[in-house]
């Protein structure tokens, strides 16, 4: 009975024995295969986008995108405000700017102390209706005072509410605008009674040369 025991033993070591040598083996060639084998490199970042655009095709017209550059206006330089009166005298005397009568040295206006204010303002507008007109150009003082004076009493007589006297504005006179002046003061003092108001006509009926008078 030992002797069989001892026997089954011996078979069973003997056994695993062989088993530990396949298995150190099998190992040995795994670990050869692994070390023979081409190692697979992982592609990088360009490697990439290269595969991923290979098949994007150029656009010819956006190969070349011109540059605009914005255009900056240059800074205004400081002018001379002399220089800014000229422009604005050489517009005025050219057309482009409409001139402000009241604004010249040249306007005149007159009114009766018991006469509403705005009535100066829509005399020279024009609101009144011009009937009659008397027109000095060319006529020396001496008959100018006559002229008037007739003018005067033939408008008060006739019930006209507003008349013209184109008096001229003196410009080649080297002693000014002396009829303007004279026919002033006539009109302002002489015939005041008469008179609710006069002013500097409008630039289309005369202008600087020529006034509107308003009758009581």
């Amino acid at each position: 009975m030992s002797g069989k025991k001892q026997g089954s033993e011996t078979l069973v070591t003997g056994s695993f024995k062989d088993l530990k040598k396949i298995i150190r083996r099998k190992r040995a060639e795994i670990s050869s295969r692994s070390v023979l084998a081409p190692q697979i490199k992982s592609p990088d970042d360009e490697e990439l986008f290269f595969h991923t655009m290979k098949e994007v095709q150029e656009i010819g017209e956006f190969r070349e995108i011109p540059l605009y550059h914005k255009t900056v206006a240059p800074p205004l330089k400081n002018r001379h405000p002399d220089n800014e009166v000229l422009d604005a005298l050489e517009d005025t005397v050219k057309g482009r700017n409409p001139l402000h009568l009241p604004d010249t040295q040249e306007y005149v206006e007159w009114i009766d102390q018991e006469q509403r204010r705005d009535t100066i303002k829509k005399l020279h507008e024009g609101k009144y209706s011009v009937q009659d007109c008397l027109d000095l150009h060319g006529v020396i003082v001496e008959e100018a005072e006559k002229e008037v004076d007739v003018f005067i009493r033939n408008s008060v007589k006739s019930g006209h509410r507003c008349v013209k006297i184109i008096h001229g504005r003196g410009l080649c006179s080297p002693n000014g605008p002396v009829l303007k002046n004279i026919v002033v003061k006539w009109l302002s003092m002489r015939y005041r009674k008469y008179i609710r108001a006069f002013v500097t006509a409008r630039q289309c009926d005369g202008g600087l040369g020529a006034l509107y008078v308003l009758f009581k």
